[in-house]
């Protein structure tokens, strides 16, 4: 089988990492806590970051409580900070929300949050897990939902608590996608959301307040692929669905398991029509075959450039799913250690990355001493189209070029 062979042209092709613009970085985060806050429920070495979403003014990020230890689940910082800097947290919207991190499991507040986004009104979606000590005792104490705040208000203007029909013991819910191409924006978007554990893709209908659940093997880890090498460090995740992008004009979400060399699409018609019926199958496909495991994610909506980021290579990439035109945008081994989150901007397409270092998290050997959490700017390498409708159908029945199901250096 021919493969494709992007390592012969990296020397040629790759933008280093020195083109990529630090935003902020820290070693260990720090939070403007309240003067009543006991410090002693805040393990730095336990506070990850693995969520970003980017507004006009702030960016938001999003830390789940992965062990004990973690104070706030949501904070923001401003955006436009010296680049290179260190910003101290704030809890969002404020600490009232924040009080799992004391023991206090009230389920009107914030529990265990992997990932928000924002919809076309300026409101800040954000996912709760409900699960708490994911990596230690595993425990369920709230179910998952969804809060919507008005960013210019800081309130809450909806809540959805998923029905236990698309709950399973194990769920954790970790990622999101808001559809305003199909049935309309804001409160009549579809959302589409990653179930890691569990295995499954949930989708909710704003419009209708209706919720159902898919789930199919691709959405499963593959032990094969349990073992991911960063640097040299080796460690096993067995996580399953996480990483999701959507192409509004193709109609198609993408989606990709944490421990899998794959990358899989599926209509959103099929996701969209409603509860599947009993041994219906699933229309998947696979998208294409990377070199190595990865995590996020992100859709450029203009031009249908889907950005991945495999973890041995350290890398940033993209794949043009209607051209097949595939490109190594960014590589270092030492930057680029675990990108955790991927954001593509539409109104300057530059593309935001989040890297956390999470292998050294996850295996106790971060040290406060190093740069271990990062947020990165691509800024983009040409004008972008005027007057572009993002919802702009190219065709009702995509049809992706033929990959040999092979993309990226390997």
């Amino acid at each position: 089988m021919k493969r494709l062979l992007f390592m012969v042209a990296l020397i040629a092709c790759v933008i280093d990492a020195h083109s990529l613009e630090l935003v902020n970085q820290w070693g260990f985060l720090n939070f403007d806590f309240p003067p009543n806050f006991d410090l002693k429920f805040f393990r730095p070495e336990n506070s990850v970051l693995t969520g970003m979403e980017i507004t006009d003014d702030r960016i938001f990020l999003a830390m789940p409580r992965l062990r004990s230890g973690v104070p706030a689940v949501l904070s923001t910082i401003p955006r436009n900070t010296p680049g290179g800097s260190s910003p101290i947290l704030q809890a969002y919207p404020d600490w009232s929300m924040h009080g799992a991190a004391t023991g206090n499991y009230n389920c009107s507040g914030l529990i265990s949050v992997y990932r928000i986004r924002t919809d076309s009104c300026n409101r800040l979606w954000v996912l709760d897990s409900g699960t708490v000590n994911t990596l230690e005792d595993f425990t369920v104490v709230c179910p998952p939902k969804l809060l919507i705040f008005d960013i210019k208000t800081d309130q809450i203007v909806r809540t959805v608590v998923f029905p236990k029909e698309v709950v399973r013991p194990v769920s954790v819910f970790t990622n999101l996608i808001i559809d305003e191409s199909l049935q309309g924006k804001c409160d009549s978007a579809f959302v589409y959301i990653s179930d890691t554990v569990a295995g499954g893709i949930v989708v909710y209908d704003g419009a209708t307040d209706r919720t159902w659940r898919f789930s199919d093997p691709s959405m499963f880890p593959n032990p094969d692929h349990a073992t991911i090498s960063i640097v040299g460090e080796r460690f096993t995740l067995m996580d399953g669905v996480i990483g999701l992008a959507h192409s509004p004009q193709l109609a198609t979400l993408f989606y990709q398991p944490v421990a899998s060399d794959r990358i899989f699409s599926v209509p959103t018609s099929a996701l969209t029509k409603g509860p599947p019926a009993e041994f219906e199958e699933f229309p998947v496909r696979v998208a294409g075959r990377k070199s190595s495991q990865g995590l996020p994610l992100a859709m450029n909506e203009r031009e249908n450039v889907l950005y991945f980021s495999p973890f041995s290579e350290t890398s940033l990439a993209s794949w043009n799913v209607l051209t097949n035109e595939q490109e190594i945008l960014a590589s270092d081994p030492s930057v680029l250690q675990f990108v955790a989150e991927i954001r593509w901007k539409s109104e300057d397409g530059s593309v935001y990355l989040l890297v956390t270092r999470f292998h050294k998290f996850f295996r106790r050997t971060v040290s406060q001493n190093e740069v271990n959490l990062r947020i990165l700017r691509l800024p983009a390498k040409r004008e972008l189209p005027k007057n572009f409708d993002h919802y702009t159908s190219v065709t009702s029945s995509p049809v992706f070029p033929r990959l040999n199901h092979n993309f990226y250096f390997k």
